[in-house]
């Protein structure tokens, strides 16, 4: 199941954001949260992984690209999608050069566009490694076997 977080200061769209993320994966069924308090969602990201994170860019108590910049340190393998209502050019090179953003998309986002941008992340999720299953990559390929663990009928570890 993936784990989809929206954050923006106007609960509408996050209404609209979630309805139209429900749509995309009828049956499915993703656990998506949404905050318009971008602190509370840095809370919660702290105690709970998310596999994307859609923000939106500018919020009174902090812009979106601080907090996915947060959430690049917080959270490196969470994919993040920035969304602004603002096309300048400024604001989507801080999205993303500064925050590491996988995609930039405007308000109002298109349904196909969404679809498409949401679908590539998990992907991109999908292939993404912590640093401890790369080790572990690691000492197999020096190693092959090294990590396999043989066990005994009642559970006994067999060396």
């Amino acid at each position: 199941m993936n784990h989809i977080l929206l954050i923006d200061d106007d609960a509408h769209v996050l209404a609209a954001l979630q309805r139209a993320l429900l749509q995309i994966f009828r049956g499915e069924a993703p656990q998506i949260e949404g905050y318009t308090d971008p602190f509370k969602a840095l809370e919660r990201i702290c105690a709970h992984e998310f596999d994307l994170v859609i923000c939106d860019y500018m919020m009174p108590q902090m812009s979106g690209g601080e907090l996915l910049q947060v959430l690049k340190d917080v959270a490196p393998r969470t994919v993040r999608i920035m969304l602004s209502a603002s096309t300048e050019y400024g604001t989507v090179v801080s999205a993303i050069n500064q925050a590491a953003a996988f995609r930039f998309m405007s308000k109002p986002w298109d349904a196909a566009e969404l679809e498409d941008n949401v679908r590539q992340a998990l992907a991109l999720r999908a292939t993404l490694v912590t640093p401890q299953e790369q080790e572990a990559q690691r000492l197999e390929a020096e190693e092959p076997g090294l990590l396999q663990v043989r066990r005994d009928a009642d559970g006994s570890v067999i060396l």
